[in-house]
């Protein structure tokens, strides 16, 4: 019982953080707030902070039985695994704006997009050229390399979060083909969403599309 509380709880958060950024609900409140909708994106992160620090004490708060150590050979790989999550992060940092995601651009300047870059516009050399998500990627990555100890309440919170940054990624995708339309749709033909699965042969480029990611790549 004290399982299933925990994932309703961690359910629920991850419910309520992407009703508050959905398209839907963003649309509405941009109607409602006017002007004032620039503040929205940083009481945003605020309260999703805020939120879930409480989830994560009560987690920890349900010492069980270990299920899995990274211990002895193991700590290897769990080095490795939190090298490229903080690659991932710090090669997105590098083409997203810092300051749009945390909503001081959208304060400063009123203005906001859907993609995380100071223009606006559809950035795909770098790290954009191997996954579409570097940051979600990175997070799954972070979520199951930085806990030395695995019970079921662990087990129970990083396999929600895990759905939940998937979904994530997924919920994003459609925002940006609606913003960006075919010039999204064929990065999705070249760049996996997170990671090129073996089953899944990439589209190589014709010669227009070639030249039509070129242009892409220069306008970045």
């Amino acid at each position: 019982m004290t399982y299933l509380l925990l994932a309703v709880l961690w359910i629920g958060w991850c419910a309520i953080h992407s009703g508050m950024i959905s398209l839907a609900t963003t649309e509405w409140l941009k109607r409602q707030l006017g002007a004032g909708y620039r503040f929205y994106r940083l009481f945003f992160n605020l309260f999703a902070v805020a939120t879930v620090m409480p989830l994560f004490a009560y987690t920890e708060s349900l010492h069980g039985p270990a299920l899995f150590r990274w211990e002895g050979s193991l700590i290897g790989a769990q080095v490795l695994l939190l090298a490229l999550s903080a690659l991932l992060f710090l090669a997105g940092a590098w083409h997203y704006d810092l300051l749009q995601f945390s909503g001081i651009r959208q304060i400063t300047t009123g203005s906001s997009h859907h993609v995380l870059s100071e223009t606006g516009r559809l950035k795909t050399t770098g790290v954009l050229s191997v996954t579409r998500h570097p940051w979600y990627l990175g997070g799954i990555l972070f979520v199951w390399a930085a806990c030395e100890t695995m019970d079921v309440a662990v087990l129970v919170r990083n396999m929600i979060l895990t759905a939940y940054l998937i979904v994530g990624a997924i919920l994003e995708e459609r925002k940006l083909l609606i913003e960006f339309g075919d010039e999204y749709r064929a990065y999705q033909e070249l760049v996996p969403m997170l990671v090129l699965l073996p089953w899944r042969r990439t589209a190589r480029p014709t010669k227009d599309d070639s030249e039509d990611q070129a242009g892409v790549a220069r306008r970045s």
